[in-house]
């Protein structure tokens, strides 16, 4: 990300920054990597280290499953039950080492308490719903098709405008970045890159509640919650500056990168992380090479799990989709359009699909949320009928 400041800091850090009444402000360094990598300062209007009581934890460890098929599988994302509370609407159907990717469909925010991932950086994907996400970096108003990209250790609360909401949550257990062939060695996104520094919405409206009392938080951390009451209010920062803080970019300003023939996944590419990569599929124009197939071929995934979440529009390569539904398909085994849609993709001129793709490069498990959700036949959808 790229620096950023709010409200009111010092001329220089980790020096005095007072009060009107001549107290000191409270200097945090805030960073994912430790001291190696990008860093936010926050100077707070009160200690953040203050506990009053510290609960005991929750274990909300996915239980997985191990039925040792290797097959294509479909989740219909949709028959997640609402749930009130934002917390326990997460349901994760799909997890490895390196991430997890969650179904959510909350009723409400988590208004009444603060949250904490200490465990990983969030990307929370917005298919239905419109909202507030408030943290002590500021606010960012959130609605239908952006990611939020919220750093690990963020505390946030969201809140939404109604009860009709579907999120769909990537977990990365190390920072979300945006891919490296598109930045220059500053950091800059470059002219071939399928967005740029405009397209990223960041913090604004930096309130300061310098506030005592009881304040409840849930921290995750090692897949455990735990309940912690804070004496101040966490959204007492007078200032900060840096280059950690969450964002939003939407899926609809992304660019499309198109061609003759049919392009590859790496040109959908839109965040990067440790062993996975996020990509966004948008409307766009077909190949237009006069013998193209629009449709894609038939490929073997060998090193990969690719995951596709749909979230609008028509897929010219499957005959069957709904919104909200996740296809797996594992890697060692080739996947491809369904009997007859290539022959029936040539000559369309564009498409208006909508998709979040979530390539991994270590096996990912379902969990037994996602066999709830599973339709059993999918993996028989390529035989013709």
């Amino acid at each position: 990300m790229h620096y950023h400041r709010l409200g009111n800091i010092p001329h220089k850090r980790h020096t005095q920054f007072r009060k009107p009444n001549g107290e000191l402000y409270h200097e945090e360094l805030f960073s994912t990597e430790g001291f190696s990598n990008n860093y936010s300062t926050l100077y707070h209007s009160n200690a953040p280290t203050e506990i009053l009581q510290v609960g005991d934890p929750r274990d909300i460890t996915p239980q997985t499953v191990h039925d040792k098929q290797l097959k294509h599988r479909c989740l219909l994302g949709f028959n997640v039950d609402s749930v009130d509370d934002y917390l326990q609407s997460r349901k994760p159907v799909l997890i490895n080492n390196d991430c997890k990717i969650i179904l959510a469909a909350p009723k409400k925010g988590n208004d009444k308490y603060y949250f904490k991932n200490a465990d990983a950086d969030e990307v929370i994907f917005i298919h239905k719903g419109t909202g507030k996400l408030k943290t002590q970096y500021g606010s960012l108003n959130f609605e239908y098709g952006d990611y939020v990209v919220i750093p690990r250790g963020t505390i946030y609360q969201l809140s939404f405008d109604n009860e009709d909401n579907r999120l769909l949550i990537v977990e990365s257990n190390s920072p979300v970045v945006t891919p490296k062939r598109y930045r220059n060695e500053f950091g800059q996104l470059l002219e071939h890159s399928p967005f740029c520094e405009r397209d990223i919405k960041k913090p604004t409206e930096l309130e300061t509640y310098d506030e005592k009392g009881e304040f409840l938080f849930y921290i995750k951390k090692e897949d455990q919650l735990y309940p912690y009451h804070y004496q101040n209010h966490p959204f007492d920062v007078i200032g900060w500056d840096g280059y950690v803080y969450p964002y939003i970019f939407s899926i609809h300003d992304f660019e499309p990168i198109t061609g003759r023939i049919h392009q590859p996944p790496p040109v959908h590419q839109t965040f990067s992380a440790r062993n996975f990569v996020i990509c966004s599929f948008v409307p766009r124009l077909y190949d237009y090479h006069p013998l193209s197939i629009p449709a894609p071929y038939n490929h073997s995934n060998i090193d990969s799990d690719e995951v596709l979440y749909y979230v609008d529009g028509d897929f010219m390569s499957r005959d069957h989709v709904e919104k909200g539904m996740i296809t797996l398909h594992p890697g060692g085994i080739p996947h491809g359009p369904h009997p007859g849609t290539a022959e029936k993709s040539i000559g369309k001129k564009e498409t208006g699909e909508l998709a979040v793709m979530v390539d991994t490069f270590r096996p990912l498990l379902m969990t037994t949320h996602a066999v709830e959700l599973e339709e059993k036949e999918y993996y028989k959808s390529w035989i013709k009928k």
